[in-house]
C-alpha cells in the first residue's frame, strides 16, 4: 500500500474517533454528573530512511525519519468540575471539589461515581440513582421524616415524635492519584485500574477530597462552544486527510495507466 494512502487512512480513523467522542459529549450536555471524554493523539512509529549523498562510503550514512500517520493514544474522562445547581431535594448531594462516591456492586467489588442523585433502595440503604448502595452501608429508617447530610458527610435523620436528629452514618469520598486512568462502565460509573491506582478514602473535607452540598447536583462539564469548535477542527482535519487519500489514489491510477 502507498505510504500516502496508509498515512491519510490512519488520520481519518483518528479524526473519526474524535468526532464520535464529541458527539457523545454533546448528547450528554444535560446529563447530571457527566464527565466529557478527551481524545489524545500520537504519531505512529516513524520509518528511518537513508539520505542520499555523494560523501565517502566510509562515512556513516545519515538517516531521516518519515512519519507514518496518527493514532489515538488514549480516550479518557475529563474530571474537571461541573456547575452545582440547586434542586432542593434532600437526597440530591453534589461534591464540591475532588472525590467520588464509592458504590458497592452486587458482586462485592467497588465502583465510583460523581452522580449524586441518591435514593433509598428497597433494603433501606442509601444508594445511587441506579439503586447501587453506597459502600458505607448507610441505613435510612423507613419512618424517617427527613434526612440531613452535612458538608462533612455526616448523615442524620429526624424520626417521628422527636425534635432531635439521630446519626445513622457517614458518607465517605474516594480519590485517585490518576483519576484519568479510571475505566468507564456506563451510567456515570467508573472502575479503578492499574493506571488509576487504588482508591484513597476519607471523610469529605479531609485527605484532599471536597465537601458535600445537600440539595445540589453537579451539572455536566461539557462546554457547548468548546465542543462545537473541536468538532469543526476535527471535520476539517478529516476532510484534509480524505483529500490526501484521493490524491494518492489518483497518482497510483496515473502510474497504472502508463504506456511504453
Amino acid at each position: 500500500m502507498s505510504d500516502a494512502l496508509y498515512i491519510s487512512a490512519t488520520g481519518m480513523q483518528a479524526q473519526q474517533t474524535q468526532v464520535d467522542s464529541i458527539a457523545n459529549n454533546l448528547a450528554n450536555l444535560n446529563t447530571t454528573g457527566f464527565k466529557k471524554a478527551r481524545v489524545t493523539f500520537e504519531p505512529l512509529m516513524p520509518q528511518a530512511l537513508p539520505v542520499a549523498s555523494a560523501v565517502d562510503a566510509a562515512v556513516p550514512q545519515a538517516m531521516s525519519y518519515k512519519g507514518m500517520g496518527a493514532a489515538v493514544s488514549s480516550l479518557s474522562a475529563d474530571f474537571s468540575p461541573g456547575e452545582l445547581k440547586q434542586t432542593q431535594r434532600e437526597l440530591d448531594v453534589a461534591i464540591n471539589g475532588a472525590g467520588f462516591f464509592e458504590l458497592q456492586l452486587p458482586d462485592g467489588s467497588l465502583a465510583y461515581t460523581r452522580q449524586g442523585a441518591l435514593r433509598v433502595d428497597p433494603h433501606g440503604y442509601l444508594a445511587s440513582g441506579a439503586g447501587v448502595p453506597l459502600s458505607a452501608q448507610i441505613s435510612i429508617p423507613g419512618d424517617a421524616e427527613s434526612v440531613v447530610i452535612g458538608t462533612d458527610g455526616r448523615v442524620q435523620v429526624k424520626l417521628p415524635g422527636s425534635d432531635e436528629l439521630n446519626d445513622v452514618g457517614y458518607v465517605e469520598l474516594a480519590r485517585f492519584v490518576n483519576d484519568r486512568g479510571l475505566k468507564p462502565m456506563g451510567d456515570n460509573v467508573f472502575l479503578p485500574t492499574e493506571d488509576s491506582g487504588d482508591a484513597l478514602t476519607g471523610r469529605p473535607g479531609e485527605n484532599g477530597v471536597g465537601t458535600l452540598a445537600q440539595g445540589y447536583l453537579e451539572s455536566s462539564n461539557v462546554q457547548l462552544v468548546e465542543e462545537l469548535t473541536s468538532l469543526m477542527v476535527a471535520q476539517r482535519a478529516y476532510e484534509a486527510n480524505s483529500k490526501v487519500l484521493a490524491a494518492a489514489d489518483e497518482m497510483q491510477s496515473i502510474v497504472n495507466n502508463l504506456r511504453r
